[in-house]
């Protein structure tokens, strides 16, 4: 560790980007030998291609989970005991597996169209355009 007194540091020009403490003060840390070889020899690692490959499958993992815990509210259980809490979470799991899903083009149309539902018939008769999935309604 290097600590640089306050004669040292208050004259340099580039204190500004050096330390924002109160008393304008820099404390530098070294770290042990080995350890900064680790680190050396981890950041070459990671420009490599295969890590880059390995890596790309953990973050679609991270993305995976990261949509559970902030886009689904899986960080706090509705309910108490293990047994429910795995319930909510596997019912949360295929509720996004069906979402995912209902994103995906279809590989290929179907041969005969549904015939419209009363429903669709009704917009029909009074001209009023209706939209091709629920998910593009309001859009």
């Amino acid at each position: 560790m290097a600590r640089f007194a306050k004669s040292q540091c208050r004259p340099c020009p580039a204190r500004a980007q050096c330390t924002s403490t109160a008393d304008n003060v820099r404390t530098v840390g070294f770290p042990p030998r080995e350890l900064h070889e680790l680190q050396l020899r981890v950041r070459a690692e990671q420009q490599t291609p295969d890590w880059k490959a390995r890596y790309a499958v953990r973050s679609g993992v991270e993305g995976t989970v990261n949509e559970f815990a902030h886009g689904h509210g899986m960080r706090r259980c509705r309910y108490r005991g293990q047994g429910k809490a795995h319930i909510q979470h596997v019912l949360t799991a295929i509720a996004v597996n069906i979402e995912r899903l209902s994103g995906l083009t279809p590989a290929e149309e179907a041969s005969t169209p549904r015939r419209p539902t009363a429903f669709q018939n009704y917009l029909d008769q009074r001209e009023i355009p209706r939209p091709k999935s629920w998910r593009t309604f309001g859009s």
